[in-house]
């Protein structure tokens, strides 16, 4: 059933199709209601969703006036006269649902069906269509869904269902279609009709490039949203990183508070692991560490004792070493200056956590390499300098980076 309180729908009867609006059940005043589009005598169908349109903004009398949620309804827009895929009921091919197996699409259907003519029967008091529902039980289990026919007895139970309803059909669809009065389109001018028809479809028009930009948005959305933000890693602010060098990985833990890094480790020593499992173990044992003095560290080792942390590496706390030294060995063209400036970054993080000068005595014993770093990092400070071969000066240097980080974990 829709959510929305007055609904559009398309009735297939004997005499053809017709638009008209129904009122799922409403409780108001302690008592529940339930109504179509009509007046004193019937149900008035129409046409086309055009004429049906034509009808409502023509002030005319009718029973829905009286529904809490009218003005709502009416002052929506030109398409709030167009059923939607749901809300298109063949009542008079009902039967034929029933002569195929219970698959999904023919149970939907056959329940959708029997619900909107119960509510015809109950609404209009159509006397043989009201026994029949108060008759026949089996009726009320279409709308449980396909899987209600699956077991066992569910094919019989169907085949039950099709006897009931093939037996019964034709007097109950004669009894509803004396209840369906037709307004004649002829009651409106072609101008109206023609008018109220381009409304509908500029409406629809609208509303549906309202819901793809909706989609869009909400798309555009979902990947703008980064998984990892989801994680305790990132509530917490502390992050695992993985450090690769020569094809040998290892794993770790680094914040920073007031711009200032802080790894896992104590006295300069970058406490690593070869697994995430491991990491996640000796969390659990080991308090002796300088993230242990962080406001959220607790939050990691509550995570870690419950069995609900994982060990989750974001693309920007990995750093390849693999491969730098060659490619600074065959020319600056070779070197993937982001890789290098973010392998650097950890080096340089490292030093800084460790409280010494290491990094910059480096650097002074090395001039020609600051000047060489400086250009592929896009310094300022090093314009001018472009770096000439031979580049093994360089990789060597490079190399002495690396070896300078590996040093500080605790294995590698």
């Amino acid at each position: 059933m829709s959510e929305r309180t007055i609904v559009p729908v398309r009735l297939s009867m004997s005499e053809g199709d017709f638009y008209t609006l129904w009122a799922p059940k409403w409780r108001q005043n302690g008592s529940e209601w339930q109504a179509f589009l009509g007046d004193e005598d019937a149900v008035l169908g129409f046409e086309s969703e055009a004429a049906l349109l034509c009808f409502l903004e023509s002030g005319q009398r009718h029973d829905l006036l009286d529904h809490p949620d009218w003005d709502t309804f009416a002052a929506s827009g030109a398409n709030r006269v167009t059923p939607t895929a749901q809300h298109l009921y063949d009542l008079i091919g009902l039967p034929d649902y029933l002569a195929g197996r219970p698959s999904y699409d023919n149970v939907a259907a056959v329940g959708r069906g029997l619900e909107i003519v119960e509510a015809l029967a109950t609404v209009t008091a159509a006397e043989h269509a009201v026994i029949f529902f108060a008759s026949h039980s089996i009726l009320r289990n279409a709308s449980r869904g396909a899987d209600h026919y699956s077991g066992d007895q569910g094919m019989s139970e169907w085949t039950g269902l099709g006897r009931v309803v093939l037996s019964n059909w034709k007097q109950v669809m004669e009894d509803l279609d004396a209840q369906v009065k037709a307004v004649e389109s002829t009651d409106f001018s072609a101008a109206e009709l023609e008018d109220a028809q381009e409304r509908i479809t500029a409406a629809a028009a609208a509303a549906q490039e309202r819901r793809d930009k909706r989609a869009q948005e909400k798309e555009e959305k979902d990947k703008a949203t980064d998984p990892y933000d989801k994680t305790v890693w990132a509530a917490a602010g502390i992050d695992p990183i993985k450090v690769t060098v020569d094809l040998k990985s290892v794993y770790t833990l680094r914040t920073y508070l007031d711009g200032k890094p802080i790894f896992l480790g104590k006295w300069g020593e970058i406490y690593t692991f070869d697994t995430p499992k491991t990491l996640v173990r000796w969390i659990m044992e080991n308090d002796d560490h300088g993230l242990a003095r962080v406001s959220t560290w607790e939050d990691i080792v509550a995570a870690a004792n419950a069995g609900e942390l994982e060990v989750s590496v974001h693309p920007e706390n990995q750093y390849t070493f693999t491969g730098i030294v060659r490619d600074i060995d065959k020319g600056p063209e070779s070197v993937d200056a982001t890789q290098m400036g973010r392998c650097y970054e950890v080096c340089a993080d490292a030093a800084d956590w460790a409280g010494d000068d290491s990094i910059n005595s480096y650097m002074l014993a090395n001039p020609r390499f600051q000047d060489y770093l400086g250009y592929m990092l896009g310094s300022t400070e090093h314009a001018g300098y472009v770096p000439s071969k031979p580049y093994t000066q360089h990789a060597e240097a490079w190399k002495g980076l690396e070896e300078m980080l590996v040093k500080r974990f605790s294995k590698f």
